[in-house]
């Protein structure tokens, strides 16, 4: 039996160390850690509520908006506000563009590494290398003397000694399985997505005001001045450049990065056998269609894929969630196995673990600041699977054929979906159904200022002498990582609780009360390990989920230091 810890896993967000016990070179056991204290909730508390999106969305620096809009939306939940069709269309803009830099970032720059040898694509054929990707796309860069310059640029990079991003590759693994062509296709690709995301997100910046972090949010809609025939607010040439940016995005999208998925896909098909995890997915849903933003009206649908089962979806509601601390550096009054629901959740920090750097953290009972969410009592994976999971089982008009195109090019069924394979081409679907969704909302923005309507916010419960002794309100969201829920309770014009559950808390919970692994665990039991020096196996499918522990914990102490170590006991 063989012990392996990866200490910090990089390319994500934030601290996060896996331990994975092996077997015969194969994982029998994991446990997922994240390293850093999470204390947004006791940040929040006494606040003002209508204050609360601008510290919550300081979570995480990747994660931009989305804390934001949970946070407006539980707040508003909690006072009974409904906001006006341009700051739904406004939202839906904003969180749309975020899903589609997010992904296209993470696939290049966050996960490809995984799949491409960097250094391989040195000994390619630059002619070789136009043909293949003439081959699969009629994306403009593509010719001999386009790829002839970005091997030349590596090969500078290479004999410097000075590596950059792909300093910390696995480069020669056996596991890699990519000709130098296709290795070269996508570290072109790679350098190229660096400036398509750069200019997409400028988005952000034209309906929030920057980015990261968009300033436009308020209770009761957004703070954007808008108006068609005003030179100094939000007007018709903001809409044509949204427009041109939208395009330029989607054409990325349909010409570089999903071809590059089923390209990398098809030489890696057994991993559609592999990472399946728990078998039990939840979204919330996504980009309400109507202002009341009522469940029925969201574009990504509402509910939960039990055991794998595609043939039925399963409601989803809020009252259902809870978390336990049973194998968290937390306690609560009462017991640390009982499951809370965020409104009675508390955080209440005590840290019972090895000290840092630590040698072995499975070792021990609690061994995560992360606590452990469960839907019904149940653990439950999150994320761009999940959505597509609930869409594809409900008939989704436009997710349904997608999934079937990709999974007909890669020639294997809808099972291969419960994978890491599958969360690979999930993201790329998700990319491209709301890429191609975004201008449609533009334009329905477009039209509804044409007919007069300016309104942009409902502020008309903005005085606390209107507010109840106590409020409670809860605002459920899908980021791109999956599920994201804030519940708050406001009493006497202050918060006195707040909760952020999220994502990669979801994802990469320790244990629960039963023993009952989280997704990234599950997961990874069963994966094969073929160097455990360099287990590039476990990075697979632990990027395949796109960890952000930044959200899932919000203090970190740098003692330590920030060395990565990989440790074979």
């Amino acid at each position: 039996m063989t012990r392996i810890a990866v200490d910090p896993v990089t390319r994500i967000e934030g601290h996060l160390r896996i331990e994975v016990e092996v077997e015969n070179g194969v994982v029998r056991d994991a446990w997922s850690t994240g390293t850093m204290f999470r204390g947004m909730e006791l940040i929040l508390k006494g606040r003002d509520p209508r204050d609360a999106w601008l510290f919550a969305q300081r979570a995480c620096g990747v994660c931009t908006t989305v804390h934001a809009l949970a946070s407006v939306r539980s707040v508003e939940n909690a006072l009974g506000l409904q906001i006006p069709t341009n700051a739904r269309l406004v939202r839906n803009l904003i969180a749309g563009t975020q899903y589609v830099q997010d992904h296209v970032i993470h696939f290049y720059h966050l996960h490809a590494l995984d799949w491409v040898d960097v250094v391989s694509a040195l000994k390619a054929d630059p002619a070789a290398t136009a043909k293949l990707a003439q081959s699969i796309s009629d994306w403009p860069n593509s010719g001999t003397d386009y790829f002839k310059g970005v091997q030349q640029k590596l090969s500078t990079f290479v004999q410097s000694g000075q590596l950059g991003p792909f300093a910390n590759g696995y480069w020669g693994h056996p596991a890699y399985r990519l000709p130098p062509e296709a290795n070269l296709m996508a570290v072109a690709h790679y350098l190229e997505a660096l400036d398509w995301q750069r200019q997409v997100i400028r988005i952000h910046a034209l309906l929030g005001g920057k980015n990261p972090h968009p300033q436009t949010y308020v209770v009761g809609g957004m703070a954007l001045a808008i108006d068609p025939n005003s030179p100094t607010a939000f007007n018709a040439r903001h809409i044509s450049e949204i427009a041109g940016l939208l395009a330029q995005a989607q054409d990325f999208v349909d010409r570089v990065y999903v071809p590059d998925v089923l390209a990398v896909a098809g030489f890696y098909k057994d991993w559609a056998g592999l990472g399946q995890g728990i078998g039990n997915y939840l979204s919330y849903g996504e980009f309400p269609e109507a202002d009341s933003g009522d469940a029925a009206t969201l574009y990504l649908p509402r509910g939960r894929v039990m055991g794998r089962d595609l043939s039925r979806v399963m409601p989803v509601d809020q009252a259902s969630v809870g978390e336990t601390v049973a194998h968290s550096w937390y306690e609560y009054s009462g017991g640390d196995g009982q499951l809370r629901h965020p409104w009675d959740g508390e955080t209440n920090p005590r840290y019972s673990g090895p000290t840092p750097p630590f040698q072995t953290v499975s070792d021990h009972d609690k061994y995560s600041w992360l606590k452990a969410p469960r839907f019904d009592g149940q653990p439950m994976e999150v994320g761009p699977l999940a959505r597509m999971l609930v869409a594809y089982a409900s008939g989704h008009g436009d997710v349904k054929p997608a999934v079937d195109g990709v999974l007909s090019a890669l020639g294997v069924p809808a099972t291969a979906l419960f994978s890491t394979l599958g969360r690979v081409a999930a993201r790329a679907v998700e990319t491209k159904v709301i890429a191609a969704q975004l201008p449609g909302w533009l334009s329905e923005l477009e039209a509804n200022l044409k007919t007069g309507d300016l309104a942009i916010a409902d502020v008309s419960k903005w005085e606390p002498s209107t507010w109840p002794a106590q409020a409670k309100g809860f605002g459920m969201e899908e980021a791109p990582r999956g599920s994201l829920g804030h519940w708050v309770i406001i009493e006497n014009e202050q918060i006195s609780n707040y909760q952020l559950v999220v994502p990669s808390t979801w994802n990469g919970s320790p244990r629960d009360a039963q023993g009952r692994r989280g997704a990234w665990e599950e997961a990874l039991v069963g994966t094969p390990i073929a160097d455990p020096a360099r287990p590039v196996e476990v990075l697979r499918t632990i990027h395949s989920f796109d960890p952000c522990m930044a959200c899932a914990v919000h203090v970190y102490d740098p003692d330590a230091g920030s060395s990565v170590e990989i440790r074979v006991v």
